[in-house]
């Protein structure tokens, strides 16, 4: 096969087979102004996606190192937290501001496969989302009265939002700063086809010829560039993949045995050595230490 890229394909869809797999549910807490000092505390499993639709203000980190300690924010904006973080909004108490806020409960909390794969915040001014505008019209509507069903259209009225901004750091990887990762090999178009692939079909047989065949690339071409945008080799993604499906099913009750011809191995046995390799422990040993939170993030109000 040549090293060249093939003829550019359809676009694939890179989000419902990930998402369908790791939900994600958010959560309406808060519509109205802020005033002064509010602190969200970090909860496990849960992340905040914030609404600025008027004002500005400055939110702090504290001394956390994988998040700036300042950031100002002079215009209306999005701030997603995908993985538990503090953070402190500090707004002038004289001025007129007007937020939205849900928490986001994902799916397994840290082992999320989009947890992981974002920065720990991400603030994008409202402007730069071609067509967010329909949805923070509706959502707006449903938060400035109260009618029927409003908290839980107003919950699938952020999930949407969640989508169109998963959707915006797909196309502007650079400008989101989004790590090494899932997210930047999904943003790149040969690898892409690849990823969806592995992700929609996790138990075929898949070898680096294969998955070079859906990228439309060579072998040794495939590889240097997954290596480059995800961090680690194909293979490596492939057993994480699968072994992040494997703690989901096994959280919801899936046995071991079930599993293993679902996921591509071809006994419990094999699964269980990958398991250990890669976690550490055995798979009934991680099901015993599993803390709540692990099997279902929830969605009460921030602290």
């Amino acid at each position: 096969m040549s090293d060249r890229p093939a003829a550019p394909a359809d676009p694939v869809d890179r989000l419902s087979a990930l998402l369908e797999r790791f939900r994600v549910r958010a959560h309406l807490f808060h519509a109205g102004p802020l005033c002064g000092v509010t602190h969200y505390a970090e909860r496990p499993g849960i992340g905040f996606l914030h609404v600025i639709r008027r004002g500005e203000m400055v939110v702090t980190h504290g001394d956390d190192p994988s998040a700036p300690r300042r950031i100002e924010v002079t215009e209306p904006s999005v701030l997603f937290y995908p993985r538990p973080l503090a953070h402190t909004f500090h707004n002038p108490p004289e001025e007129d501001n007007d937020f939205t806020c849900a928490t986001l409960a994902f799916d397994g909390g840290a082992s999320h496969p989009l947890a992981r794969a974002l920065p720990p915040v991400v603030v994008l001014p409202l402007a730069k989302v071609e067509g967010i505008d329909h949805t923070l019209a509706l959502l707006f509507a449903e938060t400035t009265r109260v009618r029927c069903g409003q908290r839980l259209l107003a919950d699938r009225l952020f999930e949407v939002l969640l989508l169109q901004l998963l959707r915006w750091l797909l196309d502007h990887p650079a400008e989101g700063e989004v790590p090494l990762g899932l997210l930047s090999g999904l943003s790149h178009p040969a690898l892409a086809r690849a990823l969806v692939a592995m992700h929609e079909r996790p138990g075929d047989a898949w070898s680096l010829e294969s998955m070079a065949h859906e990228a439309g690339l060579s072998r040794s071409v495939f590889a240097a560039t997954f290596k480059a945008h995800v961090g680690e080799t194909p293979a490596e993604y492939l057993a994480h993949w699968r072994l992040s499906i494997a703690q989901a099913e096994l959280r919801k009750g899936a046995s071991i045995k079930q599993l293993a011809g679902d996921l591509g191995y071809a006994s419990a046995a094999a699964l269980s050595r990958v398991f250990a390799q890669k976690v550490g422990i055995s798979p009934r040993e991680w099901l015993k230490r599993r803390s709540p939170e692990d099997f279902s993030a929830g969605t009460s109000r921030p602290r």
